[in-house]
């Protein structure tokens, strides 16, 4: 029996009936869904668009057993207050089982302001956690030993500076910087298009995030270079289509700028990470990961003639989406990351972030951070989902559903193309409208309830949240201050001075990767904040344009 024909026979007399029965279903990015899937409605060649995990075009996982040889990286975002309090919720998390740090900035870090600057003011130790000087980063990382885990550090504008800093540090616990294994976001264009932590114009900025990955791949050969992040799309209001869309475009930039600098792409494209956003919808999320995989396979091989297979493959982390979360029955929350944590793990992620259940109101206490990390634990040990590589492989919906992305977001990067590539569609603001666009749509439908959201615009009870909120107390940013203030003291002045001076003069040149100053200036006991106003004085500082 054909599908038309089973619908003609069994489907249109039992809809007749109730008038519920004939509702159009979506997915987030606009598709309509079919009530039923079947092999009429997906190609599937196993060979070129499946295939083995491993194998190009990894569609169904980047390495040959996935989950069954090593399970994703448990690696929970985290930094608040100071670097005590944010070391003691490190060795915390590592003692409850734990497997990779991820550290969680404040503003003035990562816009470039020590935190005694009056730019600084209200913001010391507010979503992250607050470094101004190489002390702070020593203090962050006591008693961690740098050669046995793994570090994710989520900085861009100020990243040279971070990463030089961690440099050092691993060099003090006797560390060489060969050995060191992480990943810096350092993913410039994103700040642009949706989160805004940026300093520098597009073009000095995107000179830094090059000049990072060049370093990497001379000095740092195990350390993830660049983090391409739509991450941050989806929470300014992208589509699934619109994140794979653009931060494979990103992508795209990124390597073209490279590759200026005469570098072969096998040489550095191995370091490329990338890291996503898992939305509540179960498959299209599943699915997107899977879509982006051969995407990017598939762009790297034909576009840029990649040879090495680890050149192709797009490994990523995931963090479940913040912009799900609601203040409105919070505990909610928790069946939300669980959802969200599965699709991420299904569409065979790399290293996963699980949100606390209380971001929504507050800095996740410790026992929300318990939570979230035992939603990884359960689904990893308890569930089954990791026993089988790609489970929803030769689904008939979730292969249709990765065509479908994938054919969607090649269409996105075609246009881009025709406007000269990410950075002139960043800076004619196309990007931002697009979001915008979609975000408003999205707004729209919740408001209208062609959206549900439980316990907002549905099944909305009368409630006192009680629940235990962590603060920032005001004596811990004065702690911090005080500890600046005496690191400036307790310094070689005229070290430091010289240290700046050589950057200042390298930055004014072309062609002069910026790395080794910027290290030198930290080794020398320059601030953050000191460094970013150097190169303030050479860039200048970006303000966004007008998008409507």
């Amino acid at each position: 029996m054909k599908k038309v024909e089973w619908e003609e026979k069994y489907v249109k007399p039992w809809i007749s009936k109730s008038p519920e029965r004939r509702k159009e279903f979506k997915t987030y990015s606009g598709f309509v869904v079919d009530r039923l899937y079947t092999p009429e409605d997906v190609q599937i060649d196993y060979d070129n668009k499946l295939s083995y995990p491993g194998i190009y075009p990894f569609t169904r996982g980047v390495y040959p057993t996935m989950y069954r040889g090593r399970i994703w990286t448990m690696r929970q975002y985290a930094g608040f207050g100071t670097a005590e309090e944010t070391n003691k919720r490190y060795k915390y998390l590592l003692s409850q089982g734990q497997t990779g740090l991820s550290v969680a900035f404040d503003l003035p870090t990562q816009i470039g302001y020590d935190s005694d600057h009056p730019m600084a003011l209200g913001e010391v130790g507010k979503v992250g956690v607050a470094i101004s000087t190489l002390e702070d980063m020593q203090i962050l990382f006591d008693g961690i030993p740098l050669d046995k885990v793994s570090t994710s550090m989520t900085i861009n504008s100020t990243c040279a500076q971070i990463l030089s800093m961690y440099v050092t540090i691993a060099e003090m616990q006797g560390v060489d910087r060969t050995q060191l294994r992480g990943t810096v976001q350092n993913d410039m264009l994103k700040e642009y298009i949706a989160r805004g932590t940026y300093i520098f114009p597009p073009e000095p900025s995107l000179k830094l995030a090059t000049d990072i990955i060049v370093f990497c791949a001379k000095e740092m050969p195990r350390w993830n270079s660049i983090s391409i992040s739509g991450y941050h799309m989806e929470e300014a209001g992208a589509t699934p289509v619109q994140e794979v869309a653009f931060t494979l475009a990103n992508g795209i930039a990124y390597v073209e700028k490279v590759l200026e600098r005469g570098i072969d792409v096998d040489e550095f494209a191995p370091q490329l990470s990338f890291f996503f956003a898992a939305g509540n919808n179960l498959f299209e999320e599943a699915a997107k990961f899977r879509a982006a995989r051969r995407l990017w396979a598939r762009i790297m091989k034909e576009r840029f003639n990649a040879k090495k297979p680890e050149s192709m493959m797009l490994r990523f982390h995931v963090q479940t989406a913040g912009c799900t979360l609601t203040a409105q029955q919070p505990e909610n929350n928790i069946i939300r990351v669980t959802l969200q944590a599965l699709a991420a793990v299904l569409g065979g992620c790399q290293s996963l972030h699980t949100n606390s259940f209380d971001e929504a109101l507050c800095l996740p206490t410790e026992k929300a951070v318990r939570i979230a990390l035992r939603t990884q634990q359960v689904i990893a040990e308890e569930s089954g989902v990791a026993d089988v590589i790609d489970p929803l492989g030769g689904s008939y919906y979730v292969e249709w559903l990765t065509d479908k992305i994938e054919e969607e977001a090649e269409k996105y990067i075609e246009k881009i193309d025709e406007m000269g590539g990410m950075v002139k569609a960043i800076e004619k603001g196309w990007v931002q409208r697009e979001i915008a666009r979609a975000a408003y749509e999205k707004q729209k439908a919740i408001e209208s309830g062609e959206i549900t959201v439980v316990g907002v615009n549905k099944y909305v009870i009368d409630e006192e949240i009680e629940i235990e909120l962590l603060r920032i107390p005001k004596e811990v940013v004065e702690k911090q201050i005080a500890r600046l203030r005496k690191f400036r003291e307790n310094r070689d002045k005229k070290k430091v001075e010289d240290s700046l001076y050589e950057l200042k003069k390298a930055a004014e040149k072309d062609g002069v990767n910026l790395m080794p100053y910027i290290l030198d200036a930290i080794k020398s006991r320059a601030t953050l904040g000191e460094t970013s106003n150097t190169l303030r004085e050479v860039f200048g500082e970006f303000r966004a344009p007008e998008i409507f």
